[in-house]
């Protein structure tokens, strides 16, 4: 299986650039991750969903937190819009795991990150309830955002309006259906289509469901450990927007097998 190869391209172009990254967390005599390079062009306008595939460990989720600036890599550089990622560097990541605070209200959860801005409180409750609305919470903007208070499909509604929030053009998602049934996944997936269409957002999404990565996803990446490294790029060529009749195109189910034949083979190997 040949290795992806990424066009030269000026980083300005770019709104998401990893370049020349390595992971070691023993001084170097162990490589996690090694001379990876991984481009997301810019898309003005349109925005896009970009999606990481791959087996357990083989480093999506170091990734997203090289993006994020939750983490740094030992070698290497990571570019949003051209600009290196540094402490100041402010990216939102929605996670499996619930990440509101559970002793503020919805409304004040969403929004946390104008709060830090400083804006004034008026102002940042009437952005807050716009994005309360636009994800159906509406109703439940005085609530603690915990559990059972709300459903796990209700809290992840609260994390992606939160991320919006605090900056609609990169969304992080580090498999945040995982934990969910299969009726409030659907649901979530449509939601997530439809912020895509009105924010024009670049997603980057980790998922291991490869149904959901064709649903979803403009660009397929497939990465393989030891070390990990992109093997794969796979151009999801269906209609840009897409609803639950995309799911009954026979093209569809063609792409969901080549991808899940593509997974298969890189996991047989060595």
């Amino acid at each position: 299986m040949s290795e992806y190869i990424f066009e030269d391209k000026a980083s300005l172009d770019n709104i998401i650039e990893l370049r020349n990254i390595s992971q070691s967390y023993d001084g170097g005599k162990n490589w996690i991750i090694k001379d990876l390079d991984f481009i997301v062009e810019d898309k003005p306008g349109q925005g896009q969903f970009v999606i990481l595939l791959g087996m357990s460990g083989c480093g999506k989720s170091t990734l997203l937190r090289y993006i994020s600036a939750l983490q740094k890599p030992t070698q290497g550089q990571v570019f949003i819009k051209g600009k290196a990622v540094d402490e100041n560097t402010h990216v939102s990541m929605v996670f499996q795991q619930y990440s509101s605070l559970p002793w503020m209200t919805v409304l004040d959860n969403v929004g946390l990150s104008l709060r830090y801005q400083g804006v004034p409180k008026k102002e940042r409750d009437e952005r807050a309830m716009e994005l309360i609305k636009l994800v159906g919470l509406e109703g439940h903007e005085s609530k603690y955002a915990m559990y059972p208070t709300l459903s796990g499909g209700q809290l992840q509604r609260v994390a992606i309006a939160r991320s919006i929030l605090a900056n609609p053009e990169i969304l992080l998602m580090d498999e945040p259906f995982g934990a969910l049934d299969i009726k409030t996944r659907i649901q979530m997936q449509d939601l997530l289509l439809q912020l895509w269409e009105k924010f024009h957002s670049t997603v980057v999404f980790v998922t291991h469901d490869i149904s959901e990565a064709v649903y979803l996803g403009d660009d397929i990446y497939i990465m393989k450990y030891a070390p990990s490294r992109i093997v794969e790029h796979i151009h999801v060529d269906l209609p840009l927007h897409r609803n639950r009749e995309t799911k009954r195109d026979p093209h569809f189910t063609q792409l969901v097998h080549k991808v899940e034949d593509m997974m298969m083979v890189m996991s047989s190997e060595k």
